[in-house]
């Protein structure tokens, strides 16, 4: 038996007489490779092991690239990388837009995510924004892209999640949320702590406005509607330089929200001029008709527990359904927007009685 030593040696000389055998393999073959491996970073580090590798890598059909540190440039900063902002700064920003941007909701009616860093000791090293790191994969079809943090502060044991689809603007979006997530059987508080009564009857309890229950909501609303505007505008060059592509989504580390484009979508944003919002690096949301369902206490089938639970679904005025223009797309939508149990917490709570609100542009 010939030991790894002699047929290591053996291998070295063969690749020193020329004779490589991974020559043999297809480009195809590894170009499937390239497309399973997908991470962005890695893909550049393999073009620089050969020519054949460097001239394969940018016809990969699929990329994935995961922002993981801090780039100290502007635009950059409109990217969400320098890290989330802090919680006073947003609430207070919040807290300035609620009486501009909403419509009193006395007419309720029931019906159908450090900045700077970098400028420091480390400021002299080199870092790419995520549109230099793509600029040599020429045929990227489906992109995904992962922020290092979520864009929207909240408290720990706080349900936070959102979905949304832009065009050139915003064309739907779902949020779930709940005031505490715990399991069935656990010692909770949770009644005294929330403020939000537990009757469940059907109908929004009168102490989910005066408690504090609305606005709580308002504000989960706002800021992922601020969040999926940020990163919709962020995505302008990349969509301009890939004109490829059709399937973007751009998510975070934590899974808090996701901003998702096909290729109708990305076709609508090449084609059609998209408003950002004044003195703010994000694309300015319109204004928006809203449904609000809520349930005290949404127990799941694996034992979760959401406490205040809440589904806002969300669409521009004049819009019928969001996506494609349909009631039945939208549907399918809301259904689809969220895995493992929030999925099953999404149908729950589509099954009851929803509020209509309505939100101005900003």
């Amino acid at each position: 038996m010939q030991s790894k030593h002699r047929i290591f040696a053996e291998d070295l000389l063969l690749a020193a007489e020329g004779e490589d055998h991974f020559d043999q393999v297809p480009d195809s073959l590894v170009l499937l490779i390239f497309n399973k491996l997908a991470d962005a970073r890695s893909l550049g580090r393999c073009s620089v092991v050969s020519r054949r590798f460097n001239a394969l890598v940018p016809l990969v059909d699929d990329a994935c690239l995961r922002i993981d540190r801090v780039i100290p440039a502007d635009a950059d900063d409109a990217l969400g990388l320098a890290g989330p902002r802090p919680r006073g700064v947003l609430s207070h920003l919040l807290k300035a837009m609620l009486l501009a941007v909403l419509k009193p909701f006395s007419h309720c009616d029931a019906g159908g995510k450090s900045a700077g860093a970098g400028h420091g000791k480390h400021a002299q090293q080199q870092h790419h924004s995520p549109a230099q790191v793509l600029k040599n994969f020429s045929s990227i079809r489906n992109l995904r892209m992962e922020l290092p943090v979520s864009d929207v502060g909240t408290d720990d044991g706080v349900l936070l999640k959102w979905k949304a689809v832009f065009g050139s603007t915003l064309q739907s979006c779902v949020i779930l949320g709940g005031t505490k997530v715990d399991r069935a059987g656990a010692a909770t508080a949770a009644a005294a702590d929330d403020h939000e009564s537990e009757d469940d009857s059907g109908s929004i309890p009168e102490s989910f406005y005066t408690n504090g229950g609305l606005k709580l909501r308002v504000v989960w609303t706002i800021s992922s509607l601020i969040a999926a505007g940020t990163r919709h505008y962020l995505l302008r060059e990349i969509v301009k330089e890939h004109p490829t592509l059709e399937r973007v989504a751009l998510t975070d580390a934590h899974g808090q929200g996701t901003l998702a484009m096909d290729r109708d979508q990305l076709k609508e944003f090449t084609d059609k001029p998209f408003a950002a919002a004044a003195a703010a690096n994000r694309t300015q949301v319109p204004a928006c008709n809203m449904k609000l369902r809520y349930a005290p206490l949404l127990e799941l089938s694996d034992g979760t527990r959401i406490h205040g639970a809440t589904l806002v679904v969300i669409k521009p005025v004049g819009e019928v359904g969001g996506i494609g223009g349909g009631r039945k797309e939208l549907d399918e939508f809301v259904a689809g927007a969220f895995d493992g149990p929030f999925r099953e917490a999404v149908g729950a709570l589509s099954k009851r009685r929803a509020y209509l609100l309505e939100m101005n542009g900003f």
